[in-house]
Protein backbone atom coordinates (compact mmCIF):
# COMPACT_ATOMS: atom_id res chain seq x y z
CA UNK A 1 0.00 0.00 0.00
CA UNK A 2 3.22 2.62 0.89
CA UNK A 3 4.63 1.93 -2.43
CA UNK A 4 1.17 2.44 -4.42
CA UNK A 5 1.03 5.91 -2.45
CA UNK A 6 4.65 6.74 -3.12
CA UNK A 7 4.36 6.38 -6.38
CA UNK A 8 0.72 8.06 -7.13
CA UNK A 9 1.63 10.35 -5.05
CA UNK A 10 5.10 11.36 -7.07
CA UNK A 11 3.66 10.89 -9.80
CA UNK A 12 0.82 12.92 -8.91
CA UNK A 13 3.06 15.73 -7.52
CA UNK A 14 5.49 15.74 -10.85
CA UNK A 15 2.23 16.35 -13.11
CA UNK A 16 0.97 19.35 -10.85
CA UNK A 17 4.29 20.92 -10.17
CA UNK A 18 5.66 21.32 -14.09
CA UNK A 19 2.07 21.39 -15.74
CA UNK A 20 1.86 17.78 -17.56
CA UNK A 21 -0.97 15.62 -17.38
CA UNK A 22 -0.33 12.55 -15.20
CA UNK A 23 -1.22 10.45 -18.51
CA UNK A 24 1.55 12.06 -20.68
CA UNK A 25 4.22 11.26 -18.11
CA UNK A 26 2.90 7.60 -18.01
CA UNK A 27 2.94 7.26 -21.58
CA UNK A 28 6.39 8.80 -22.05
CA UNK A 29 7.58 6.16 -19.36
CA UNK A 30 6.06 3.57 -21.48
CA UNK A 31 7.35 4.26 -24.66
CA UNK A 32 10.79 4.98 -22.68
CA UNK A 33 10.19 1.08 -21.34
CA UNK A 34 9.91 -0.30 -24.90
CA UNK A 35 13.31 1.36 -25.49
CA UNK A 36 14.81 -0.10 -22.46
CA UNK A 37 13.48 -3.52 -22.95
CA UNK A 38 14.38 -2.97 -27.32
CA UNK A 39 17.80 -2.31 -26.17
CA UNK A 40 18.76 -5.04 -23.62
CA UNK A 41 16.75 -7.94 -25.15
CA UNK A 42 16.22 -7.04 -29.10
CA UNK A 43 13.02 -6.43 -30.95
CA UNK A 44 10.88 -3.68 -32.48
CA UNK A 45 9.59 -1.02 -30.75
CA UNK A 46 6.79 -1.13 -32.84
CA UNK A 47 6.04 -5.13 -31.69
CA UNK A 48 5.93 -3.85 -28.03
CA UNK A 49 3.37 -2.87 -25.86
CA UNK A 50 4.29 -1.66 -22.56
CA UNK A 51 2.20 -0.88 -19.56
CA UNK A 52 2.27 1.08 -15.87
CA UNK A 53 0.37 0.15 -13.18
CA UNK A 54 -0.53 3.97 -12.13
CA UNK A 55 -0.89 3.08 -8.70
CA UNK A 56 1.35 0.50 -7.66
CA UNK A 57 4.27 1.61 -9.98
CA UNK A 58 3.94 -2.12 -11.79
CA UNK A 59 5.52 -2.13 -15.21
CA UNK A 60 5.12 -5.21 -17.71
CA UNK A 61 6.32 -5.27 -21.33
CA UNK A 62 4.13 -7.33 -24.35
CA UNK A 63 5.29 -8.78 -26.78
CA UNK A 64 2.39 -9.73 -29.08
CA UNK A 65 -0.36 -9.90 -26.39
CA UNK A 66 1.98 -12.02 -24.47
CA UNK A 67 3.98 -10.76 -21.36
CA UNK A 68 7.48 -10.78 -22.12
CA UNK A 69 7.99 -8.91 -18.90
CA UNK A 70 11.95 -10.32 -17.82
CA UNK A 71 12.83 -10.78 -13.63
CA UNK A 72 13.97 -8.06 -12.31
CA UNK A 73 12.74 -6.01 -14.78
CA UNK A 74 10.80 -3.61 -12.58
CA UNK A 75 13.97 -1.75 -11.40
CA UNK A 76 15.12 -1.33 -14.53
CA UNK A 77 11.63 0.17 -15.31
CA UNK A 78 11.53 1.93 -12.16
CA UNK A 79 15.28 3.78 -12.91
CA UNK A 80 13.99 4.36 -16.52
CA UNK A 81 10.92 6.26 -15.61
CA UNK A 82 13.17 8.08 -12.80
CA UNK A 83 15.13 9.52 -15.90
CA UNK A 84 11.91 9.83 -18.38
CA UNK A 85 10.64 11.70 -15.51
CA UNK A 86 13.37 14.39 -14.92
CA UNK A 87 14.12 15.30 -18.43
CA UNK A 88 10.30 15.40 -19.06
CA UNK A 89 10.42 18.38 -15.72
CA UNK A 90 13.67 19.67 -17.23
CA UNK A 91 11.82 20.27 -20.49
CA UNK A 92 8.80 21.22 -18.82
CA UNK A 93 10.88 24.29 -17.04
CA UNK A 94 12.07 25.04 -20.40
CA UNK A 95 9.21 25.11 -22.15
CA UNK A 96 7.67 27.02 -19.15
CA UNK A 97 10.54 29.82 -19.58
CA UNK A 98 10.57 30.48 -22.71
CA UNK A 99 6.78 31.16 -22.40
CA UNK A 100 7.85 33.69 -19.73
CA UNK A 101 10.09 35.30 -22.21
CA UNK A 102 8.44 35.27 -25.10
CA UNK A 103 5.41 37.76 -23.34
CA UNK A 104 8.93 39.87 -22.27
CA UNK A 105 9.76 40.15 -26.02
CA UNK A 106 9.95 44.14 -26.32
CA UNK A 107 11.05 44.67 -23.00
CA UNK A 108 14.32 45.44 -21.27
CA UNK A 109 15.68 42.96 -18.70
CA UNK A 110 19.10 42.70 -16.56
CA UNK A 111 22.14 40.39 -17.76
CA UNK A 112 24.97 39.39 -16.66
CA UNK A 113 28.07 38.49 -19.50
CA UNK A 114 28.52 34.68 -19.25
CA UNK A 115 30.71 33.52 -21.95
CA UNK A 116 31.90 34.32 -25.79
CA UNK A 117 31.26 31.98 -28.17
CA UNK A 118 32.30 33.09 -31.75
CA UNK A 119 30.89 36.40 -32.26
CA UNK A 120 27.95 35.66 -29.98
CA UNK A 121 27.98 36.65 -26.58
CA UNK A 122 25.72 34.31 -24.06
CA UNK A 123 24.20 36.65 -21.37
CA UNK A 124 22.70 35.66 -18.33
CA UNK A 125 19.41 36.48 -17.36
CA UNK A 126 18.82 34.49 -14.11
CA UNK A 127 16.24 32.05 -14.58
CA UNK A 128 17.81 30.86 -18.14
CA UNK A 129 20.59 32.32 -20.80
CA UNK A 130 20.41 34.60 -24.01
CA UNK A 131 22.28 34.82 -27.07
CA UNK A 132 23.43 38.24 -28.26
CA UNK A 133 24.37 37.98 -32.12
CA UNK A 134 27.54 40.04 -33.74
CA UNK A 135 24.68 42.79 -34.91
CA UNK A 136 23.22 43.47 -32.18
CA UNK A 137 25.93 44.48 -30.12
CA UNK A 138 26.57 47.74 -29.58
CA UNK A 139 29.91 49.24 -31.83
CA UNK A 140 32.94 49.86 -29.62
CA UNK A 141 31.52 48.64 -26.94
CA UNK A 142 33.80 45.68 -25.37
CA UNK A 143 31.92 42.84 -23.16
CA UNK A 144 33.71 41.46 -19.89
CA UNK A 145 32.85 38.19 -17.82
CA UNK A 146 30.75 38.56 -15.27
CA UNK A 147 29.50 42.28 -16.51
CA UNK A 148 26.11 43.45 -15.47
CA UNK A 149 23.99 45.35 -18.36
CA UNK A 150 20.73 45.87 -19.21
CA UNK A 151 19.30 44.33 -22.37
CA UNK A 152 16.41 44.60 -25.08
CA UNK A 153 14.84 41.17 -25.55
CA UNK A 154 14.59 41.14 -29.88
CA UNK A 155 12.54 37.62 -29.57
CA UNK A 156 12.60 33.88 -29.92
CA UNK A 157 14.55 32.10 -32.33
CA UNK A 158 14.78 28.44 -33.61
CA UNK A 159 18.46 26.92 -33.49
CA UNK A 160 20.20 23.91 -34.16
CA UNK A 161 20.13 23.50 -30.30
CA UNK A 162 16.09 24.12 -30.14
CA UNK A 163 14.40 27.79 -29.29
CA UNK A 164 17.02 30.49 -27.74
CA UNK A 165 16.49 33.87 -26.80
CA UNK A 166 18.09 36.91 -28.37
CA UNK A 167 18.62 40.04 -26.87
CA UNK A 168 20.34 43.40 -27.74
CA UNK A 169 22.12 46.35 -27.02
CA UNK A 170 22.03 47.75 -30.47
CA UNK A 171 17.95 47.89 -30.83
CA UNK A 172 16.21 51.45 -30.79
CA UNK A 173 14.18 49.11 -28.15
CA UNK A 174 17.01 49.31 -25.27
CA UNK A 175 17.10 53.43 -25.75
CA UNK A 176 13.09 53.71 -25.16
CA UNK A 177 13.35 51.01 -22.93
CA UNK A 178 15.42 52.77 -20.37
CA UNK A 179 13.87 55.89 -20.78
CA UNK A 180 10.28 54.06 -19.54
CA UNK A 181 12.42 52.83 -16.57
CA UNK A 182 13.99 56.50 -15.71
CA UNK A 183 10.84 59.08 -16.58
CA UNK A 184 7.77 57.92 -14.82
CA UNK A 185 5.74 60.16 -17.69
CA UNK A 186 6.72 57.88 -19.91
CA UNK A 187 5.46 54.90 -18.03
CA UNK A 188 2.20 56.67 -17.55
CA UNK A 189 1.72 57.76 -20.92
CA UNK A 190 1.56 61.34 -20.11
CA UNK A 191 5.18 61.74 -22.31
CA UNK A 192 5.25 59.83 -25.41
CA UNK A 193 8.68 58.71 -27.58
CA UNK A 194 7.66 59.50 -31.32
CA UNK A 195 10.96 57.92 -32.71
CA UNK A 196 13.98 56.64 -32.37
CA UNK A 197 16.62 57.29 -34.54
CA UNK A 198 20.02 55.68 -33.07
CA UNK A 199 23.45 54.74 -34.32
CA UNK A 200 24.42 52.73 -31.22
CA UNK A 201 27.21 53.58 -29.40
CA UNK A 202 27.63 57.48 -30.76
CA UNK A 203 24.39 59.05 -30.59
CA UNK A 204 20.45 59.07 -30.98
CA UNK A 205 18.00 61.53 -31.37
CA UNK A 206 14.88 61.16 -29.33
CA UNK A 207 11.64 62.52 -30.30
CA UNK A 208 9.27 63.37 -27.82
CA UNK A 209 5.48 64.64 -27.48
CA UNK A 210 3.04 66.05 -24.63
CA UNK A 211 -0.59 64.35 -23.89
CA UNK A 212 -1.07 66.88 -20.96
CA UNK A 213 -1.20 70.14 -21.12
CA UNK A 214 1.58 71.82 -18.99
CA UNK A 215 3.92 68.61 -18.94
CA UNK A 216 7.46 69.83 -20.60
CA UNK A 217 8.08 66.61 -22.57
CA UNK A 218 11.64 67.88 -23.13
CA UNK A 219 12.15 68.65 -19.63
CA UNK A 220 10.79 65.58 -18.22
CA UNK A 221 13.12 63.67 -20.05
CA UNK A 222 16.10 65.60 -19.10
CA UNK A 223 15.16 65.55 -15.19
CA UNK A 224 16.42 68.35 -13.11
CA UNK A 225 19.86 68.97 -13.76
CA UNK A 226 19.66 66.41 -16.53
CA UNK A 227 19.73 63.22 -13.81
CA UNK A 228 17.14 61.34 -16.14
CA UNK A 229 19.06 61.39 -19.04
CA UNK A 230 22.79 61.21 -17.77
CA UNK A 231 21.00 57.81 -16.07
CA UNK A 232 20.16 56.45 -19.33
CA UNK A 233 23.52 57.73 -20.85
CA UNK A 234 25.41 56.09 -18.75
CA UNK A 235 23.46 53.06 -19.35
CA UNK A 236 24.62 53.08 -22.89
CA UNK A 237 28.14 53.46 -22.35
CA UNK A 238 27.96 57.23 -22.98
CA UNK A 239 26.38 57.38 -25.55
CA UNK A 240 25.21 60.83 -26.47
CA UNK A 241 21.60 61.56 -26.81
CA UNK A 242 19.24 64.58 -28.03
CA UNK A 243 15.61 65.14 -26.56
CA UNK A 244 14.16 66.60 -29.51
CA UNK A 245 10.43 68.29 -29.19
CA UNK A 246 8.17 66.58 -31.34
CA UNK A 247 6.16 68.76 -33.96
CA UNK A 248 3.05 67.77 -36.42
CA UNK A 249 4.34 70.79 -38.21
CA UNK A 250 7.30 69.31 -40.24
CA UNK A 251 9.03 72.41 -40.92
CA UNK A 252 9.81 72.92 -37.28
CA UNK A 253 9.88 69.14 -36.27
CA UNK A 254 12.85 69.02 -39.04
CA UNK A 255 14.55 72.22 -37.29
CA UNK A 256 14.21 71.12 -33.72
CA UNK A 257 15.95 67.47 -35.35
CA UNK A 258 19.06 69.06 -36.57
CA UNK A 259 19.69 70.30 -33.09
CA UNK A 260 22.16 71.61 -31.36
CA UNK A 261 22.58 73.88 -34.35
CA UNK A 262 20.61 76.76 -35.06
CA UNK A 263 18.37 77.03 -38.01
CA UNK A 264 17.09 80.42 -40.14
CA UNK A 265 14.74 78.57 -42.98
CA UNK A 266 13.30 75.57 -43.55
CA UNK A 267 11.32 74.65 -47.01
CA UNK A 268 8.99 71.74 -47.49
CA UNK A 269 8.97 69.83 -51.00
CA UNK A 270 6.32 67.66 -50.23
CA UNK A 271 6.58 65.92 -54.14
CA UNK A 272 10.47 64.86 -53.50
CA UNK A 273 9.82 64.28 -49.58
CA UNK A 274 12.93 67.01 -49.15
CA UNK A 275 13.06 69.41 -46.84
CA UNK A 276 15.39 72.28 -47.89
CA UNK A 277 17.31 73.89 -44.60
CA UNK A 278 19.16 77.23 -44.64
CA UNK A 279 21.30 77.56 -41.61
CA UNK A 280 24.06 80.09 -40.47
CA UNK A 281 27.30 79.61 -42.01
CA UNK A 282 28.74 79.51 -38.71
CA UNK A 283 26.33 76.90 -37.98
CA UNK A 284 26.39 74.62 -40.97
CA UNK A 285 29.63 71.82 -39.89
CA UNK A 286 27.39 71.69 -36.59
CA UNK A 287 24.06 71.36 -38.65
CA UNK A 288 25.81 68.40 -40.81
CA UNK A 289 27.37 67.29 -37.71
CA UNK A 290 30.32 64.81 -37.98
CA UNK A 291 31.00 62.46 -41.26
CA UNK A 292 27.12 63.90 -41.47
CA UNK A 293 25.75 62.10 -38.76
CA UNK A 294 23.86 64.38 -37.02
CA UNK A 295 21.89 65.53 -40.47
CA UNK A 296 22.00 61.39 -40.99
CA UNK A 297 20.21 61.06 -37.83
CA UNK A 298 17.75 63.75 -38.48
CA UNK A 299 16.34 62.73 -41.59
CA UNK A 300 15.90 59.01 -39.51
CA UNK A 301 13.97 60.82 -36.84
CA UNK A 302 11.64 62.95 -38.76
CA UNK A 303 11.37 60.69 -42.07
CA UNK A 304 12.42 63.57 -44.33
CA UNK A 305 15.34 64.25 -46.85
CA UNK A 306 17.31 66.85 -45.64
CA UNK A 307 19.16 69.21 -47.96
CA UNK A 308 21.17 71.89 -46.02
CA UNK A 309 23.14 74.62 -46.97
CA UNK A 310 24.68 78.03 -45.42
CA UNK A 311 22.77 81.44 -45.75
CA UNK A 312 26.46 82.66 -47.14
CA UNK A 313 26.05 80.04 -49.93
CA UNK A 314 22.35 80.85 -50.89
CA UNK A 315 23.24 84.34 -51.30
CA UNK A 316 25.95 83.42 -53.81
CA UNK A 317 23.34 81.66 -55.14
CA UNK A 318 21.07 84.26 -55.58
CA UNK A 319 24.18 86.73 -57.00
CA UNK A 320 24.81 83.90 -59.69
CA UNK A 321 21.09 84.42 -60.56
CA UNK A 322 20.47 87.75 -60.96
CA UNK A 323 24.35 88.36 -62.74
CA UNK A 324 22.87 85.65 -65.52
CA UNK A 325 19.88 87.78 -66.18
CA UNK A 326 22.13 90.88 -66.27
CA UNK A 327 23.85 90.23 -69.89
CA UNK A 328 20.26 89.83 -71.38
CA UNK A 329 19.39 93.76 -69.70
CA UNK A 330 22.72 95.26 -71.37
CA UNK A 331 22.63 93.38 -74.87
CA UNK A 332 18.82 94.85 -75.22
CA UNK A 333 20.12 98.38 -74.30
CA UNK A 334 22.93 98.39 -76.58
CA UNK A 335 21.21 97.06 -79.16
CA UNK A 336 19.25 100.16 -78.45
CA UNK A 337 22.01 102.09 -78.93
CA UNK A 338 23.28 101.02 -81.70
CA UNK A 339 20.16 101.43 -83.72
CA UNK A 340 19.83 105.34 -82.47
CA UNK A 341 23.26 105.84 -83.61
CA UNK A 342 22.34 104.06 -87.04
CA UNK A 343 19.45 106.57 -87.32
CA UNK A 344 21.40 109.69 -86.57
CA UNK A 345 23.95 108.64 -89.50
CA UNK A 346 20.95 108.16 -92.01
CA UNK A 347 19.36 111.84 -91.22
CA UNK A 348 20.46 114.38 -93.70
CA UNK A 349 21.76 117.25 -92.05
CA UNK A 350 19.51 120.39 -92.39
CA UNK A 351 20.19 123.41 -94.39
CA UNK A 352 20.41 127.09 -92.93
Amino acid sequence: MALRTEFAAALNQAAAERGVEPEEILRIIEEAIKAAYKKDYGGETEDLTAEIDPESGEAKVFKEDKDVTPPGFGRIAAQTAKQVILQRIREAEKEAIFAEYEKKVGAVVNGMVQRIEGVNTVIDLGKTEAIMPAPERMSGEDYRLNQRLKFYIVGIRESSKGPEIVVSRSHNGLVEGLFKLEVPEIGTSIVEIKSIAREAGARSKVAVSSRQAGVDPVGSCVGQKGVRVQAVIAELGHEKIDIIAYSDDSAKFVSAALSPASVDKVSIDEKTKTAHVEVPEDQLSLAIGKDGQNVRLAAKLTGWRIDIKGAERVQEVEEEKGAKQEPKDKSKSAKKKILKNNRKKNEKPKKN
